[in-house]
């Protein structure tokens, strides 16, 4: 397929057999059944490369044994989605090449790529050490990592979703796709902007000698912040935002502040800001963070390619 062809958006999702995939695959199909749109399930068989003398490169065809094991798997993924979400259309597409380059080929800008969590830990790898990490970092379009417990996400609704903000560029745009996701399933936005107050001298002192305590300043400006932000999203939309928004501020790190926000709620939207010589290459620290704690479905909103060349 190529990288430039047109075509209506989808749910893509990464399928191997394991109880995480099979996660990642329920989350999907309740997704694409509130988007109304197709699901993909893709199953990377990860073939050895050939390269001939002549520089020719390839991949090995599967034995027969593989692939009866792929379509077994394929069917099963047909008839989980019928039995789960009878209105979604199931399309399913098994590659040769390692799972990340196969999903990445399969995603476009407007479709939602979805995968499990096997390879996340509590210790966060800073490079590409899993599919999850790896596709999160380098989609063209936002990535959904569905936590699994013995086969099933923790939820499939989003009856509310929790979004952070600190007024970059990149966080509007996780915003207006949170916005969009608590509107799918007529929930709850929960907005999370958090700080941390650096102390080079003595609080106590600088408020006897007549200075604002710092925490008040970062509190109003965290306030400012969040109002212009909310402000903007809904002229950007005719009618306002659809949603019950929620606020909430606090001085904490942005992870701590995300996960204890998110205590109850259906998934995280947070940005990828990672930056690195290889385009894609790291994801920051808050999204990482969030990926290696989080119990309920994270969304990974990419930077766009004019953002990092700017």
């Amino acid at each position: 397929m190529a990288v430039n062809e047109e075509r209506s958006p989808r749910v893509v999702v990464g399928i191997d057999g394991s109880d995480h995939s099979w996660a990642a695959l329920d989350w999907a199909a309740a997704e694409a059944a509130r988007r109304g749109t197709p699901i993909l399930a893709v199953y990377a068989l990860g073939m050895p490369v050939i390269v001939s003398a002549d520089a020719w490169a390839g991949r090995f065809e599967p034995t027969d044994e593989i692939s009866d094991q792929a379509m077994g798997v394929m069917n099963r993924v047909t008839e989980r989605v019928r039995e789960l979400q009878p209105s979604v259309e199931v399309e399913t597409d098994t590659a040769l090449d390692e799972a990340p380059l196969a999903l990445l080929r399969h995603c476009r800008p407007h479709d939602l790529l979805v995968v499990g969590t096997r390879g996340l830990g509590r210790v966060a790898s800073m490079f590409v050490g899993s599919v999850s990490v790896r596709v999160a970092a380098q989609a063209h379009c936002p990535v959904t990592v569905v936590p699994s417990s013995e086969g099933r996400p923790a939820t499939t609704s989003l009856n509310r979703v929790v979004v952070g903000v600190d007024g970059s560029t990149h966080s509007r745009r996780a915003l207006d796709l949170a916005v969009d996701l608590a509107s799918e399933g007529e929930g709850e936005l929960v907005v999370v902007n958090s700080w941390e107050v650096p102390y080079p001298y003595d609080p106590v002192a600088m408020t006897a000698m007549g200075y604002e305590p710092q925490e008040k300043i970062f509190d109003r400006k965290s306030e400012e912040l969040v109002a212009g932000m909310l402000a903007d999203a809904a002229d950007e939309r005719r009618e306002g935002l659809d949603v019950e928004v929620s606020v909430v501020r606090t001085q904490d790190t942005p992870v701590n502040a995300l996960l204890r926000a998110a205590e109850g709620a259906d998934a995280i939207v947070v940005g990828s800001h990672g930056r690195g010589a290889v385009r894609g290459l790291i994801m920051g620290s808050v999204s990482q963070g969030v990926l290696h704690r989080s119990e309920i479905p994270v969304v990974v909103l990419p930077r766009r390619a004019e953002e990092e060349e700017g």
